[in-house]
Formats: structure tokens, sequence, C-alpha cells
């Protein structure tokens, strides 16, 4: 998956994906994926970075960018066949052909949700990539 997704963060009580711009003496300046807004986001906000965040399965935790590469697997590279706003029951079975073991007591409908909406979004502006595309670019 695509390098770009080290500066991609998400920022509790702002809904979509964020790029992480320049660092302040308060915080830091980020701006929206989805209409280029940007906001100033005081130090004390919860951020989480999408390289940090895993899913929990039955034995691991597996990084985000795997669960994203998983989904692009199943779906060919193109936006999720559903949408994050299906039923719960919908969701999860959705989830299940993606990662068969993830933890189902510790993976909530709305991590699910948040999943598939942040995959859709960064597919859409490309910046999903697999490693061999990587590769390809660096041999250019």
């Amino acid at each position: 998956m695509s390098k770009e997704l080290e500066t991609i963060i998400s920022i509790a009580g702002y809904s979509g994906l964020y790029k992480l711009l320049a660092q302040t003496k308060g915080g830091f300046v980020a701006e929206s994926l989805m209409d280029q807004k940007r906001v100033t986001v005081p130090l004390r906000s919860k951020v989480s970075m999408l390289s940090e965040i895993a899913v929990y399965t039955s034995d691991k935790e597996l990084p985000l960018r795997e669960v994203f590469k998983l989904i692009s697997e199943k779906e060919s590279g193109k936006p999720t066949s559903i949408s994050p706003k299906a039923s719960k029951t919908d969701l999860e079975a959705y989830f299940f052909e993606v990662l068969p073991a993830y933890d189902q007591e510790r993976v909530y409908v709305s991590d699910i949700k948040k999943i598939i909406s942040w995959y859709n979004l960064l597919s859409q502006l490309g910046m999903l990539t697999t490693g061999d595309e990587e590769e390809k670019v660096e041999k250019d």
C-alpha cells in the first residue's frame, strides 16, 4: 500500500480523513481529503494515524494497510460492493469475507463502517496502491 498513508490521519470529532501538512506551536495543520479545507488541530485532540491503526484478529493485530489490501483484492481494486450504511448483519458478513479471522468481540460495526468509508475515499483518490505497483514506479 502507498507510503502516502503515513501522513493520513483521522481526527476525533471531525468526519473524514485528513492529510497532515505542518506542525504548529499549539498543534498542527491538516487538510481534508474530501474538500481540501484546512483545519488547525490542537495538540489535545485525539488523532489516529492510519499507518498506526490495526484490526484485531483471533491471533494478532493486522495493520490497516493490510486490511485495505485484502479489500482491494476482493474488490479488484474498485470501491467496495457494500455501502458503509448497510445493515449490521451485511457489514459483518462482508468483513468476515474480507478477514475471516477478525475478532468479532473487539471489532465493532462502527469500526467496519469507518474502514469501508476510508477505503472507498482513499481508493477514489488513487491513494491505495499495491506493493507491486510501487515497485514498478521505483524501477522506472
